[in-house]
């Protein structure tokens, strides 16, 4: 099972698409107990996600492997390596990622992490980054054990330009996040910013639509079928989310022109800027 869960909804209210907020511990225990019975294994957290970490500790999640994120390296690389051995210890975190690749330029920051993958506090250390941090340069430079990154259907950069066939190369672990880019396929009205990709969207959804398939399945379809990509995490706040996803995931591939599913819109492929 490639599908892995993420969490930040668990300890925030977050994403464009989201009109729930936060999640409530029952909604959360229900989520969990879908995602470990239809075999998924990773549940991916952050120390900076609200009370993410806090909730999951009040949950069993003995099914999953869970990977976690430092704090900003600005608190000081003491308080970075207390915060990550914290999460091993109540959540059993097994992964650790820098958060912000920027931190990086801290040197004392990456051997501080992997002493901490040497004394067996974290079995695999890596890196959570965008694509204007170039994850082929920092995975050749530190040569990380996990690398997660935006990659979907409507954000192909970093498939197009190689950067996955790199990563596989030099054995990284990859980890797509943001495959439904916010659920930007899903909204039938887009934030005042994005309005200028409504044409090319609806231009996606019609090709989907043509080739007989959702924008879910479509997405779902291609992040799952791409060899390079080990996890795909999905975000949900409610239990009958999940099940919706598993049962798109389960449909066969739409036989689709994937490139020409991709946007070409830096500002639409850019959350943080909407």
């Amino acid at each position: 099972m490639k599908l892995g869960l993420g969490t930040v909804q668990f300890g925030q209210a977050y994403g464009v698409s989201n009109a729930r907020g936060q999640v409530s511990q029952n909604e959360v225990r229900a989520i969990l107990a879908r995602a470990a019975a239809s075999g998924i294994r990773v549940l991916d957290t952050a120390a900076n996600y609200g009370e993410a970490e806090a909730v999951l500790a009040r949950q069993d999640t003995a099914p999953f492997r869970i990977v976690t994120k430092t704090v900003s390296a600005k608190n000081g690389i003491d308080a970075v390596v207390a915060r990550a051995r914290q999460s091993a210890r109540t959540l059993k975190a097994d992964t650790l990622l820098v958060h912000a690749a920027a931190d990086l330029q801290d040197d004392a920051l990456w051997p501080a992490l992997q002493q901490l993958k040497t004394d067996g506090t974290f079995k695999q250390v890596g890196i959570s980054v965008y694509v204007a941090d170039d994850p082929s340069a920092l995975a050749q430079r530190f040569r990380p054990d996990v690398m997660q990154l935006p990659v979907s259907m409507l954000d192909q950069r970093l498939i197009r330009d190689s950067t996955l066939a790199r990563l596989k190369a030099l054995k990284v672990e990859v980890h797509a996040r943001s495959i439904f880019l916010q659920g930007l396929l899903f909204l039938d009205t887009l934030p005042p910013k994005l309005r200028p990709a409504a044409p090319a969207l609806a231009a996606i959804k019609k090709r989907i639509a043509d080739a007989g398939s959702t924008p879910l399945a479509a997405a779902l379809g291609f992040v799952l079928s791409r060899p390079e990509i080990d996890v795909a995490l999905v975000g949900v706040t409610q239990a009958a989310e999940l099940a919706e996803i598993l049962a798109a995931a389960a449909q066969p591939l739409p036989g689709l022109d994937w490139p020409a599913l991709a946007l070409d819109d830096e500002l639409a492929l850019t959350p943080s800027r909407w």
